[in-house]
């Protein structure tokens, strides 16, 4: 229900953001379907862990982009809480440095991918190189359309390489983005998390539009895309670990035997 087809066009405007497609029915069962999934995903995560120490070399990439206010900060926190920290790595990645800019796009990237075994989390990603560089022009179009092809083949190298993609796009509605800026503007607590900037990219929200459509139907071929409506939170938290266990599952991780004689160990240990 949520995931792009490759070679589909995608109109996010004829996409209800407050929608809750094949989700549960309120807030209140919203929460607690979440809340148990925290335990499958727990065992889940640590069967891949364990896997690698055996040489399997499988990991997971969580993508989050979205705009402002869509919830990457609250999907990390309220969905990646369930596992254990030291099994994930978490980057959230903002406008490139000096050092990055010097380099591919895809530099930084590839430096922050997780390690066998481990659950990787980006908010906001390379995708960034053709969002903001493309709305803002921060790069001539003819080099900003090859970045869709570099992308597919990156992604198509991490999937031959054992990582699994689980791209998502949480999908805000514009009145909605309003109600949230203004509950930042609002509460004094939550200045340290607006920026003036959120105003200007508001007036060039159809440019976004259509800088994620082209994003959505370019590239989702290695990997596909899936549309999280995002104006109910509780729906998004759901949706994204609910993805998240349905991918996990599908790598299927188990715990590597032991190379060792047990029942030597076993006499051994109870000899002492």
């Amino acid at each position: 229900m949520l995931r792009v087809t490759p070679g589909e066009r995608v109109a996010l405007a004829a996409l209800d953001p407050s929608a809750t497609p094949g989700g549960p029915p309120d807030k209140a069962a919203a929460l607690a379907a979440t809340a148990r999934l925290a335990e499958p995903l727990a065992s889940l995560q640590e069967r891949l862990y364990a896997a690698s120490t055996a040489g399997d070399r499988r990991r997971v990439l969580l993508v989050l982009q979205g705009m402002d206010t869509s919830g990457k900060g609250g999907t990390v926190k309220h969905v990646i809480g369930h596992l254990n920290p030291s099994g994930c790595r978490v980057r959230a990645f903002k406008a490139p440095t000096e050092e990055e800019r010097a380099h591919s796009f895809l530099w930084r990237i590839e430096k922050a991918l997780p390690l066998p075994g481990e659950i990787g989390i980006f908010d906001r990603s390379h995708y960034e190189d053709v969002l903001v560089a493309r709305v803002r022009e921060l790069v001539p179009r003819e080099r900003l359309e090859g970045r869709y092809a570099r992308i597919n083949r990156f992604e198509e190298a991490l999937a031959d390489d054992g990582v699994t993609l689980v791209k998502v796009f949480l999908h805000i509605g514009y009145e909605e983005q309003r109600a949230r800026l203004l509950e930042r503007l609002d509460n004094p607590d939550k200045h340290w998390k607006f920026s003036p900037g959120d105003v200007d990219d508001r007036a060039a929200w159809p440019a976004y539009r259509r800088a994620y459509e082209l994003a959505l139907e370019r590239c989702s071929t290695a990997a596909p895309w899936y549309v999280v409506p995002s104006d109910r939170k509780w729906y998004r938290n759901w949706a994204v670990a609910k993805l998240l266990l349905e991918h996990l599952e599908a790598i299927g991780p188990q715990y590597p035997p032991g190379d060792f004689d047990v029942q030597e160990c076993r006499e051994r240990l109870l000899a002492t």
